[in-house]
């Protein structure tokens, strides 16, 4: 019986990682849609990013309780999943608490350390059930968030619950354990007989592990996709003044052959040139590394001046688009081996003039970003494509456009007489 069990968690195991590492690979195919940047400068300051960005969680600490909240599911998540290692010796060998031998008395105080820990990742996942479903706070309820993207935030809550249940009630079940937390559970197993106790324990190890599968399975498809691609964003996210907008190496080119006609080419065989991005394929991986990270908190959003005015942008909604149209394109690339036309772009199909126009460039977003994402890029390289390949701007932009054209300046003054008002 030992055997059949240890050859079932050899098969489950495997299948179960392999699963994971296949999707895996579909996101990361996803994210190279986009096209080749360098990013590889400056390699201690991205370190640094990772350890205070990603893994000491810098930018939550902006509002205090949920930071708390969030340190405890998270420290408690990942530290608690240290014990994953004993329950994988224990499956492949036929063991029972194969590290306890080894280390007497500190087990128990270990495992006790553990249950703290799950005591207090249930206290932080009951408190964000609350927030999102009794309290309902506002950046919860964007219309972005109905739907699939809520019933996944519950998801993951009740999964979490679930996992850390069943480690207190398999430690209670032992009748040779006395840890700190779970032996107040023991009396609910006074009148079982002892098989019955231990069919129990058995049966809850199996639910713990196999709902750690599940959750390691379900991690792609959700938004908490963010405990894994957290750290890669957060070494490759910007590290020059967020009020820097990168230029455009094509215009400057043409500036210059403007104002140095001697330098431009007698004649060029190079390829029409696009401006901006009209789709994600024209983007950077980088822009879809953000949206595969995104967390959908809605802090970029909650600080959005133009959303909490009543415009329609939602940074948020910007990185969720993106992210469902990497995932759209990389599908039709599984299975049909390429991509081909579909009649539907990221700019108009997804996300609309009047969201892109909404923005102010004021990078409140940015800065909000838990994890170092960048909606304003996208939004940027989306404008760029609206305006410089559909011609596609207000009338109060064209005017100021061609005022710099024409004056070198927004507004409607020759350059001769823009002094004319010292002389009065």
């Amino acid at each position: 019986m030992v055997l059949v069990q240890q050859v079932l968690f050899l098969l489950v195991s495997i299948f179960a990682i392999a699963l994971f590492a296949r999707k895996i690979s579909s996101i990361r195919k996803a994210i190279f849609l986009g096209k080749k940047e360098s990013i590889n400068d400056r390699k201690a300051d991205r370190w640094k990013q990772v350890l205070f960005l990603a893994l000491g969680q810098k930018k939550m600490f902006k509002k205090p309780i949920p930071a708390i909240l969030h340190a405890f599911v998270y420290v408690g998540f990942i530290l608690i999943n240290i014990e994953v290692v004993e329950i994988l010796v224990d499956g492949l060998c036929g063991t029972e608490r194969a590290f306890k031998p080894y280390l007497g008395g500190l087990y128990t105080v270990a495992i006790s350390f553990f249950e703290i820990l799950a005591a207090l990742v249930l206290v932080g996942v009951i408190a964000f059930w609350i927030r999102r479903n009794i309290l309902k706070l506002k950046r919860f309820t964007s219309p972005e968030l109905q739907g699939a993207p809520l019933q996944d935030a519950n998801r993951i809550l009740y999964i979490e619950i679930v996992l850390m249940s069943m480690l207190l009630l398999m430690n209670a079940a032992d009748p040779e354990a006395n840890f700190l937390i779970s032996q107040h559970l023991k009396p609910l197993f006074s009148n079982w007989s002892e098989s019955t106790t231990h069919l129990f324990m058995r049966i809850t190890w199996w639910g713990h592990i196999l709902g750690i599968f599940a959750f390691l399975n379900y991690l792609p498809y959700s938004k908490h996709l963010h405990i894994i691609m957290a750290f890669p964003n957060a070494y490759y996210s910007r590290l020059d003044p967020q009020g820097t907008v990168a230029n455009m190496p094509e215009i400057q080119q043409e500036v210059l052959y403007m104002m140095e006609p001697a330098t431009a080419p007698a004649t060029t065989d190079a390829a029409p040139m696009s401006f901006g991005a009209k789709d994600v394929t024209d983007l950077s991986w980088k822009h879809l590394l953000d949206a595969f990270s995104c967390t959908e908190c809605g802090r970029c959003t909650e600080q959005c001046p133009a959303n909490i005015t009543g415009k329609k942008l939602s940074p948020r909604k910007i990185m969720m688009d993106t992210r469902d149209r990497a995932e759209e394109i990389s599908a039709q690339m599984d299975k049909q081996g390429n991509i081909t036309p579909d009649g539907k772009s990221l700019l108009h199909n997804y996300i609309s003039v009047e969201e892109l126009r909404a923005c102010t460039t004021c990078n409140a977003c940015v800065e909000a970003c838990p994890v170092g994402i960048e909606p304003l890029s996208i939004i940027m390289q989306l404008r760029r494509n609206l305006i410089m390949e559909e011609s596609n701007a207000p009338q109060e932009w064209n005017m100021m456009f061609g005022n710099i054209e024409n004056n070198m300046a927004p507004w409607k003054l020759s350059p001769d007489d823009r002094d004319a008002w010292t002389q009065s």
